[in-house]
Parts: C-alpha cells; sequence; structure tokens
C-alpha cells in the first residue's frame, strides 16, 4: 500500500488555498458571505494561511437549517473560512483516495454520478438474466441513519493507514471533530469521508466475500445474483461486518428482495428489463412543484431527469402543467411576446442527485 507524507506544506499553500476559493465560490458570488469574504480576500487568505502553518487555526462552529428533498434532512452550513479549508483538503486527498475506490462506487466522484450507476446496474441485470431468460435477483438495501453514525475513531483510522503526515492528519481531525455526532451533511469533506468509509464495505463485499456484481452510491447498494439462498447469506455477513467494524446497520424497512422482472429501484429510478421509469413518489412530487409554478431552468433540470428514463407522456404532461401555471402570471419580453423556452433537455445532463448538497459546500 502507498502512504503519502509530507503534503501538509502543499495542501496549506497560497496557491491551493486560492484555488479552493475559486473552487468554492462557483454559484455563490452573490452571497452575503462570500461577498464580504472576497473583500479583503488577499488578507483573508493568507491569514488562513498563517492559522494553518502555525496549527492555531480551529474549526467554527455551524449554522443549521432544515430541507425538505423529499424527506427531511438537517443541513450544517460552515463559515466560509472554514469551507475553503474543506475544499483544500478535498483536492488535496482525492487523488490518493480515489485510487483504492472500487469502479462501481458512484457517488461524488468525477465520472461517475447517479446516471451513470443506472445505467450499468441496468447493463448488469440483462447480462445477469441474459435478457430476462433467466432469473435475476436484485437486493437493495439501504444503510440506517449513515451520516449521523459515521465513528470518528474508526474513520481516523482508515485514513491514517493512507496519511502519514502528523500535520494533516491533525487538521483532518479537527475538520472531524468539528461536529458531533458523526459527519454534518452539507461539508464538501463529508462527501469525501462517506466514500472512504464504506470503501472499507466495498472492499470486503469484493474481495473477501467474492461478490461480482454490486454498486453502491453513498449508502444506498445493490447485490445481484441468480440465487436467492446466497443473496441472503452474504446480506448475513454484510450485516455482521458493518455492526462490527464500522458500527452501522442496515434500515429495517429498505431491505428489498426482488426479480428482475418487477422493478429494481435504484437512484430514482425503477429499473425493468425493457423500460425504465421514474419512482413514483419522485413523479408526484416534480408534478406538485410544476403546479404551484417553477423557473424554465428548473423545468429543464427536470425534462433533463426525464431524459434518462421512458418518459414522454410525462414530460408532456409537465409541459403543460409549466404552460398552465405561468398563464396565471405569463412572462414575456418588453414586446410583449411569451418568452418560455421548451428546448429540449441535453441528453448528456447528469447530477441531479449528485448536486443536491453543493449549494451548501
Amino acid at each position: 500500500m502507498k502512504i503519502y507524507k509530507n503534503i501538509f506544506t502543499d495542501l496549506i499553500s497560497p496557491q491551493n488555498l486560492f484555488r479552493a476559493w475559486a473552487e468554492f465560490k462557483k454559484g455563490k458570488t452573490r452571497r452575503k458571505d462570500v461577498i464580504l469574504f472576497e473583500f479583503n480576500l488577499e488578507k483573508n487568505i493568507f491569514n488562513l494561511h498563517q492559522q494553518l502553518k502555525n496549527k492555531t487555526y480551529r474549526h467554527q462552529s455551524y449554522t443549521s437549517f432544515y430541507i425538505n428533498d423529499p424527506k427531511q434532512r438537517h443541513i450544517h452550513k460552515a463559515t466560509v473560512r472554514d469551507r475553503i479549508v474543506h475544499h483544500a483538503v478535498f483536492l488535496a486527498l482525492t487523488p490518493i483516495f480515489e485510487a483504492t475506490f472500487i469502479y462501481d462506487s458512484y457517488s461524488c466522484r468525477k465520472g461517475k454520478g447517479t446516471h451513470k450507476g443506472v445505467r450499468n446496474l441496468n447493463k448488469i441485470l440483462r447480462k445477469m438474466s441474459r435478457n430476462n431468460t433467466q432469473s435475476c435477483f436484485a437486493l437493495k438495501c439501504d444503510l440506517k441513519k449513515f451520516f449521523k453514525s459515521v465513528n470518528h475513531q474508526t474513520l481516523l483510522a482508515i485514513i491514517k493507514r493512507k496519511i502519514k503526515d502528523i500535520d494533516v492528519l491533525w487538521l483532518i481531525d479537527e475538520i472531524i471533530e468539528s461536529f458531533n455526532p458523526g459527519l454534518p451533511i452539507g461539508n464538501l469533506t463529508s462527501q469525501l469521508f462517506a466514500n472512504v468509509y464504506l470503501n472499507e464495505l466495498d472492499q470486503f463485499v469484493k474481495h473477501k466475500l467474492k461478490i461480482r456484481h454490486y454498486l453502491r452510491y453513498t449508502d444506498d447498494f445493490v447485490l445481484i445474483g441468480n440465487s436467492v439462498n446466497l443473496l441472503e447469506k452474504q446480506l448475513n455477513k454484510i450485516r455482521s461486518f458493518l455492526k462490527n467494524y464500522l458500527q452501522l446497520d442496515f434500515h429495517p424497512k429498505k431491505i428489498i428482495l426482488k426479480k428482475f422482472h418487477q422493478g429494481t429501484d435504484f437512484l430514482g429510478y425503477i429499473q425493468f428489463p425493457h423500460y425504465r421509469i421514474l419512482r413514483p413518489k419522485t413523479k408526484r412530487r416534480i408534478l406538485k412543484k410544476v403546479g404551484k409554478g417553477i423557473s424554465e431552468q428548473s423545468l429543464q433540470s427536470y425534462l433533463g431527469v426525464l431524459s434518462h428514463a421512458n418518459s414522454f407522456k410525462l414530460s408532456e404532461e409537465i409541459k403543460n402543467t409549466f404552460w398552465f401555471a405561468k398563464t396565471k402570471n405569463p412572462p414575456v419580453d418588453i414586446k410583449g411576446r411569451f418568452n418560455i423556452d421548451y428546448s429540449p433537455p441535453s441528453k448528456n445532463y447528469d447530477g441531479w442527485m449528485d448536486g443536491w448538497m453543493d449549494g451548501w459546500k
């Protein structure tokens, strides 16, 4: 195993901090706290550099609030200064740990994402069922309160196997211990640490249990096989590993075993042998939001989501609902003409779930 030493100087360098700032501020340039930080940008960055260099840096408290997307989530938002540090750590550590991740881990990774996960699930299901000519089963599992349940000592021990720079470990510990229990939903580093933590599960499944067909997106994962008995035995071994090593457990109501033709629900879509549909709950939520009135940008985002499913009728229904909602207060240009763009979404649209926390990074 390759280990890494003497990376702290590069991580906290002004160049890396300015790069972290550039990544952080994307899409946030109009926010008050970002504007205030940028007003004295160079002074703030160099002060942060000195604090990190002298180890006087202390992570500040979080601002918490709730969002519904669709279930209620408790978000914790760090200060601008701390989020720049998160980005700097993310930029330095991601290349180190990325090489250790399995191919079929799709959350918060460049070149992965929800739609690639859904497409690869379809390929595996068709392969295992020989195009639906033999029995094939998908076992879908979800971890219970994952982010809240991450054990700090276990996470740090995993990181220490790769990182031997005591100064970097000090900074990582400062970030991890800034929130308790678990990891805060909203930190960019939480996404990386989640993948590092659950990579232990991935390696156990792939190399100890020798399960070939396994896909994971954060705390959701799917096992695919031709034998129900074998899948159930593997599930029990995974449950034991999670409890004993990672201090995690399954959500008791979210362990679902189905045949391929019954539909496999994963990452917002339900995959059948010859077609793919949007999850009904997601469909109802979209129609409800569109009926209340949304922006054209949001409409295009929804149509982008639907472009990855067999959903022509639903797309037309959403367009019609959008139109009727707009007629209450129709947008017009300076000549009084309607100004609504129904141009088709890009087929390459991706990341509708990947970016749900982007605003808080």
